[in-house]
């Protein structure tokens, strides 16, 4: 749902997807093949939130600040599944994983992996292209070339995802059996433990 606020009215450009389950509300840009999943809550009550070209905001994320302050997450950056951003600006082509927390006046530098259920303190600046783990977050190592192709080809998946949501998500009623003609899908992407083989 889209929700004005004090005269406020979230801006969404066409290409992109906010999941009817989702609330945006207020003074929120959101640019072009981004995506954002049931669940999530993106507030521009208290101050502006910028999201630029192909960012995702994935299932039950919370994106906020305090009163007066406003955030850009960056070109690309992708926020994994119940990740809260609270008043921080995250890079271009950064992941976020999922459960992360990252506080206040925090910035995540480009091209950064900020590992599930890290933990990062207000004011806290993370240079580019670090990998990101813990709690209280610590840069553990540098994010290689590789590992910078996975989590971008990872990123891909859902800029596609707005224009099949667009195209083919419907509510429906549920079937009561399975098809004989049902088929699974197929594998485009490699999981983490496929990534760290090779």
């Amino acid at each position: 749902m889209i929700y004005s606020f004090k005269g406020y009215i979230p801006v969404v450009h066409e290409s992109s997807f906010v999941h009817p389950l989702a609330a945006v509300t207020g003074n929120v840009i959101i640019g072009k093949n981004c995506y954002i999943g049931p669940g999530a809550a993106i507030r521009g009550d208290w101050g502006q939130i910028i999201l630029e070209d192909g960012v995702n905001v994935q299932e039950n994320c919370t994106v906020h600040m305090f009163p007066g302050k406003s955030i850009t997450l960056k070109e690309s950056a992708h926020v994994g599944h119940g990740a809260i951003i609270h008043g921080a600006n995250l890079g271009r082509n950064c992941l976020i994983g999922m459960n992360t927390v990252i506080m206040d006046d925090a910035v995540i530098g480009d091209e950064s992996i900020v590992g599930a259920m890290a933990f990062v303190k207000a004011e806290t600046i993370i240079p580019k292209r670090s990998l990101v783990v813990g709690n209280p977050a610590k840069v553990i190592k540098d994010v290689t070339d590789d590992m910078m192709a996975w989590k971008t080809k990872g990123t891909q998946l859902y800029q596609q995802l707005p224009a099949d949501c667009h195209e083919s998500l419907k509510e429906v009623e549920p079937l009561r059996e399975v098809s004989k003609e049902r088929i699974l899908q197929e594998g485009v992407y490699d999981t983490l433990r496929d990534f760290m083989k090779k």
